[in-house]
């Protein structure tokens, strides 16, 4: 629980320091916002279990991710609340450091068919293990990275601007459980009744089963994957999901479920998500950048 606390403390400090220095915002890179009406919630996805980056999960150095997330209604009506989300093509997440034990992911995306349509994401840490037996998997991400803007008449403000850090572990025959705070934009992250919900919590859970087995006899990867997670707070992006994963390769996966909302009256109640996911050959930035500079 003190780790917890601490950690907590880490996540509200920094974001208060970026909210007073704009160091995302304004130095790492220039991003757009995105500009949709009350019911349409989105996010800039940094690597997730189903819904939030509560994962101890992070992109390799070299590794691009490419993504296509949809969430829609089968039920009718379909009512304004009820509608699809936009669109959200990971375009693309990317690991950027060379290191095993230190690792950080850099991600944008773009949600097709509105008017502020990039977001921006970032995600660094230390993978279960790195400095001594039995560690967890210790993060701290910031995603739905936005400035401030004026938003046309009707639209809402979605710069959330969410810091948030994980502790993960694998428990052996059970599966990988993640858990950590988040603290996000106090302007924006607001129930449907205009109360302030931008501080809460996250966790996460998945479950490998259908091991593939290599030519050496170990196990490559896992044909299905069940994992589910939750986001509390009655809020933009307060919700429960979950879903199976299959891996058509150990790269490409596709992932189906539902995910129902704390905030009904801002989300609707639940929506089907469909994502695709797929990871890229690994580059060598060296040979990359030698070719780029003998031209």
């Amino acid at each position: 629980m003190r780790f917890l606390r601490t950690l907590s403390s880490v996540v509200t400090a920094t974001h208060q320091l970026l909210a007073k220095r704009k160091i995302v915002c304004g130095t790492l890179t220039t991003m757009v916002v995105l500009a949709l009406g009350p019911a349409h919630v989105a996010f800039a996805t940094p690597s997730t279990a189903f819904w939030t980056p509560m994962t101890e999960d992070l992109q390799p150095f070299g590794v691009l991710h490419l993504g296509i997330d949809n969430y829609f209604r089968l039920k009718s009506p379909v009512t304004n609340v009820n509608s699809a989300f936009p669109t959200d093509y990971t375009a693309p997440t990317f690991g950027v450091l060379p290191f095993k034990r230190i690792q950080m992911e850099v991600g944008f995306d773009y949600f097709a068919s509105t008017a502020h349509p990039w977001l921006f994401n970032v995600k660094f840490g230390a993978p279960e293990g790195s400095f001594f037996k039995n560690q967890p998997a210790l993060e701290v991400g910031f995603y739905d990275a936005g400035k401030r803007y004026n938003p046309d008449l009707g639209a809402s403000r979605m710069d959330f601007d969410v810091v948030y850090g994980v502790v993960g572990k694998t428990i052996p025959k059970v599966g990988r459980l993640s858990a950590g705070p988040y603290i996000g934009n106090r302007a924006t992250l607001v129930s449907s009744d205009g109360k302030h919900k931008n501080l809460g919590f996250m966790t996460a859970f998945d479950h490998s089963f259908v091991p593939v087995i290599g030519k050496d006899g170990s196990v490559e990867y896992s044909r299905v994957v069940f994992a589910a997670d939750y986001q509390s707070g009655k809020n933009a992006l307060g919700a429960a999901g979950g879903g199976l994963y299959y891996y058509f390769t150990s790269d490409i996966s596709l992932l189906v479920g539902p995910t129902f909302f704390n905030d009904k009256d801002l989300n609707g109640s639940w929506r089907l998500s469909t994502q695709l996911d797929i990871n890229l050959p690994k580059l060598n930035p060296r040979k990359l950048f030698a070719k780029l500079g003998s031209r």
